[in-house]
Order: structure tokens, then sequence, then C-alpha cells
């Protein structure tokens, strides 16, 4: 009986031991229609979903080896597709770098408001002092007037999360 994902291939009249090669030709002879179509339900683009399909078969012949029962071979590689398409979407989010000044920098005009005209000197400078993560969190918040839930999405936080994030911004304060 030969070890699970071993198979024997015949090279110049002389066997060899050939255990990734045959499982990615059977994966690929098995799998590549159906998969391609299960990539084209999630990813809109054509060419996009025929090069998700091959970066999955590289790495199904990368990761061979780490397959470890044959019956598992299809859920195995709906796991290795699923991975692949939520990196595909994680690639392409939109990121901004919030750590540039112009983005984190507060309003230099105010209100014509006396007490905001006074405390604002020691609000700056009380702001200013809080760790990257609140000062960005109220900045963004309450100076440039972003909702909670917008300041979430932009930095990839859950609604919930990003209250928790100015709640807790607001508490140092």
């Amino acid at each position: 009986m030969r070890p699970f994902g071993g198979y024997f291939v015949s090279l110049d009249k002389e066997e060899v031991f050939c255990p990734m090669v045959l499982l990615t030709e059977h994966a690929w002879e098995a799998f590549h229609t159906p998969l391609l179509q299960f990539i084209r339900q999630r990813v809109s683009d054509e060419e996009t979903a025929e090069d998700l399909l091959q970066d999955i078969f590289i790495k199904i012949h990368q990761q061979a080896e780490s397959l470890k029962e044959i019956k598992k071979l299809e859920s195995w590689i709906y796991q290795i597709t699923r991975h692949a398409i939520i990196d595909y979407y994680r690639s392409k989010r939109a990121t901004v770098s919030l750590e540039e000044p112009e983005v984190l920098q507060l309003p230099e005009e105010l209100p014509d408001d006396d007490l905001v005209s006074e405390l604002f000197p020691c609000v700056r400078a009380m702001v200013n002092n809080l760790p990257a993560q609140d000062r960005q969190a109220l900045i963004l918040t309450e100076y440039q007037g972003l909702t909670q839930k917008e300041f979430g999405e932009r930095l990839g936080l859950s609604f919930s999360g990003a209250k928790s994030r100015v709640q807790r911004a607001r508490e140092k304060l």
C-alpha cells in the first residue's frame, strides 16, 4: 500500500515516487471547472477569476503534503479557494494613511466664542498628547466631522469597534 498522496510515475523506464505532481493533476482535472464557477460567483472580473484559479492551483501544488486524508481533498481545496478570494478582496481594499499631516491636523479657525478660544490651546495640547489611535479617533470624529460609522469604515473597524475607540479616547481626554 502506498502512503497517501504518493503516486508512482514512470520516468525513463524508472518508477519514481511523485506525490505532488499527480495530486495537482488530479485536482485540476476534477475541480478546475467547478472552482472557476465558484470563484466567478464571488469575483465579477473574468480575468481576475482566472488568475485566482491559477494561484489556487499553485497553492494546492505547494501545500499538497499538508493534506492528511484524501477524503478531505475537496473541502481542503475549497478552503484554499475561499481564503484566496478573501485575500484578493483584502488586497483591493482602499487604504488611507491616517498618519499624513493634513489628515490629523486640528482646525486653525474656531467659532468666535470667547470660552472656546480660551480653552482651545489647552484642549489641543491634551489631544496631541493622546496615544496615536485615540488622537486619530477624536480628530476624525470631533474635528473633521466624520460619523463614527464613517470612521469605522475608513479604518476597517466594525461600527461597535469604532464607537468603542471614540468613547475610550473621550474618556482619556
